[in-house]
């Protein structure tokens, strides 16, 4: 039997509504992440999850944010293909294990139907297995239900914008984890493009922002953006968190 977690109480408002709208990613030119001021459209979401209360907390601080709107719930597996269906939301945000073993199985299910949806799994579990089953399955981020509101609204948002988000509690076993179950290397934080990985990978070795813009031949505010770009992605408050979080996972070792 999974270890439940009760996130009553968790879920915490933000401090103004306009907190979100700097989280939401769009993409400039150069195919680098940006972050914008304001959203391009409001972002839709169907919010599954076998528990009335998890739902009405998640809708809250979503009712809250500003540029997101939950347009459908779901409390069954069934429900839930049958909600992505007609309401065809950008983020499907779902309990893996809400309709077991259906829940699992209705990931894949919502993407044959509705490739353009992004899946969110939000458990209340921090299981291996599962976190690999769920992304394996095709969701496109995984969050444990401890997370508190700006993880969330980052976690929808990111999800939204095409990339991949996981819980910070994940991070650093997701390598690992990707590998056992697949055999190939994954790379350890699949939320970042191809660009932020090599900078990630410069500071794990302990560069400093000056010399990755000289290795790279970019401007050192192109490196200082996208330092506070993978900060931002990693949920870590500054670089010695950074480092330690990249080198637990295998980064900066060479």
């Amino acid at each position: 039997m999974h270890q439940k977690t009760n996130i009553k109480g968790l879920l915490r408002p933000l401090s103004s509504p306009d907190e979100v709208q700097r989280e939401f990613a769009g993409r400039r030119p150069d195919g680098d992440l940006a972050v914008v001021s304001r959203p391009r459209t409001t972002v839709t979401v169907v919010l599954a999850d076998a528990q009335p209360a998890i739902r009405h907390g998640v809708r809250s601080v979503l009712e809250r944010s500003g540029g997101i709107a939950v347009v459908g719930e779901a409390a069954t597996a069934d429900e839930v293909i049958a909600e992505t269906s007609r309401c065809r939301p950008h983020v499907l945000v779902v309990d893996p294990l809400m309709d077991e073993p259906a829940g699992m199985r209705v990931i894949a299910q919502v993407l044959s139907l509705r490739p353009e949806t992004g899946v969110l799994a939000f458990s209340s579990v921090d299981d291996d297995e599962v976190i690999t089953s769920a992304l394996q399955a095709g969701a496109r981020g995984y969050l444990v239900k401890r997370a508190d509101a700006d993880q969330i609204l980052r976690g929808i948002l990111a999800v939204a914008a095409g990339e991949a988000i996981v819980d910070k509690s994940i991070a650093g076993r997701l390598g690992a984890l990707m590998r056992q179950a697949s055999g190939p290397y994954c790379y350890p934080f699949p939320q970042l493009t191809d660009r932020e990985r090599d900078v990630l990978e410069r500071i794990a070795a302990g560069k400093s922002n000056a010399a990755i813009a000289r290795e790279l031949v970019l401007a050192s505010k192109t490196i200082s953006n996208r330092v506070s770009v993978i900060f931002g992605k990693l949920g870590v408050a500054d670089r010695a968190q950074a480092i330690v979080l990249a080198r637990d996972a295998g980064l900066g070792q060479g």
